[in-house]
């Protein structure tokens, strides 16, 4: 599914479904259902309502992310039940492939790390142009360094945040869960908020109950 301007957000591979939830709760009773049925339905919402979350530790999903920078280094911050490998910039030479914002936003007066609706027009077309002047300029450097000689771990140093980077994300359906309350949440960036519900999108078929929570 594409995210923003030039990013996306793939399912590679899934193990389990909702029906592993629900077995591996009833497992401690010595039960084995063999379809989701209305009660199995209620039982997910209730081990998750009440925070028994163990048995959504035994379904997996694995996902190929394309993503800014600045948006990975919070994604990344989800490490319980998670694995990840991301592009390497000692190995490859990256690309000039930059987020574009479709616009700027002002500063929350409220919250230190959110921000409120758009900024005026003239503001707008000023951020625009020293953005991509700082875009230019680093992948200049970037560059310069390259053909210098400057081996490429080194030279990765001056390329910014908001260039796209590529990794797998492999989760138990726990830790997905856990990211979906957390970046769908109005208070998120707005840029993850985009890939969280991408995450839900691609994942829903596969888990139809768990993900509706």
């Amino acid at each position: 599914m594409k995210v923003l301007d030039k990013g996306f957000v793939e399912i590679v591979d899934v193990m389990g479904s909702d029906l592993s939830v629900v077995n591996s709760a009833r497992v401690s009773f010595g039960k084995k259902a063999e379809k989701i049925r209305p009660r199995d339905e209620r039982l997910i919402n209730y081990l998750w309502e009440h925070n028994h979350s163990s048995p959504f530790r035994h379904a997996t999903l694995q996902f190929h992310i394309k993503a800014p920078i600045f948006v990975l280094r919070q994604w990344m911050k989800h490490q319980v039940g998670c694995a990840w490998n991301e592009i390497s910039g000692r190995y490859v030479e990256f690309d000039y492939e930059f987020y574009t914002p479709t616009n700027f936003r002002v500063q929350s007066k409220d919250n230190k790390q959110g921000s409120e609706g758009a900024v005026d027009l003239t503001t707008e077309q000023m951020a625009q142009e020293i953005y991509w002047d700082s875009c230019d300029s680093s992948m200049q450097a970037y560059s310069a360094l390259l053909n210098m000689g400057v081996c490429k771990e080194q030279a990765r140093m001056v390329l910014p945040l908001n260039l796209y980077s590529e990794c797998y994300w492999t989760a138990s359906l726990q830790a997905v869960m856990h990211f979906l309350k957390l970046r769908e949440d109005s208070h998120a960036q707005w840029e993850i908020q985009e890939y969280a519900r991408a995450v839900r999108e691609v994942s829903q078929e596969h888990f139809p109950i768990s993900l509706r929570l």
